[in-house]
């Protein structure tokens, strides 16, 4: 998948991932795992996500990764931030308050970049990702998060056949495959979201389920 479909997306405004509040596991999930408040928490994959916001409200700091600058300038005006923008390496980085949103490909983030994080949240990042990308992903993510790291990974299930992708299907075994090799991977919820699903419903899928994991380096 080239960078210039998630361009395409956001010129257009082709933006259904987008969520008009912050996601209700996170809102759930997240206490239980007793995370520091002065935890820096690692966002792959963000777009302009409201749940940045809750991210931050919990008194994080929070580091975004979004390759659509579109996005992460969307994000700052909408919410009245006046960022300050560096370049760091392959990024263009833009700074507020609590947040930090590094514009640029994911894949070129270093482990010092991230050195401080020791907190994850992936809602749209490992879906967003065909199979041969989501392997190295997964690889990368590893490498760059120590030990002590704990977070979310939210995923979802379907027939592929009936729907191509984004977002990607990810069953329960490749979860387990990808992330359970490196870290602790607990399911925490799955749940059939199709009747809230116009677009899956409409392209004619007959199951679509959420799975949440908690993670935890080992």
């Amino acid at each position: 998948m080239q960078p210039e479909f998630w361009y395409k997306k956001w010129d257009s405004n082709q933006i259904g991932f987008h969520q008009p509040e912050a996601n209700p596991y996170l809102q759930r999930y997240w206490p239980e795992l007793a995370i520091a408040p002065s935890a820096r928490v690692l966002v792959p994959l963000c777009g302009k996500s409201l749940d940045l916001l809750w991210l931050a409200g919990q008194g994080h700091q929070v580091i975004g990764v979004e390759l659509a600058e579109k996005a992460v300038e969307e994000f700052f005006s909408e919410h009245q931030l006046q960022p300050q923008i560096s370049e760091q390496g392959a990024f263009k980085v833009y700074r507020s308050v609590a947040f930090e949103l590094w514009c640029g490909d994911f894949f070129a983030l270093t482990a010092e970049d991230v050195a401080d994080c020791t907190a994850l949240y992936d809602r749209a990042a490992l879906i967003a990702l065909p199979d041969a990308m989501r392997q190295r992903y997964t690889a990368h993510l590893q490498q760059l998060l120590a030990s002590g790291m704990k977070g979310l990974v939210i995923t979802l299930d379907y027939d592929q056949t009936q729907i191509p992708g984004p977002p990607f299907a990810v069953n329960d075994d490749e979860a387990q495959r990808l992330l359970g090799q490196g870290w602790q991977l607990e399911k925490l919820e799955e749940r059939d979201i199709l009747a809230e699903s116009p677009k899956f419903l409409q392209g004619g899928v007959e199951w679509l389920v959420e799975r949440v994991y908690r993670v935890s380096s080992r």
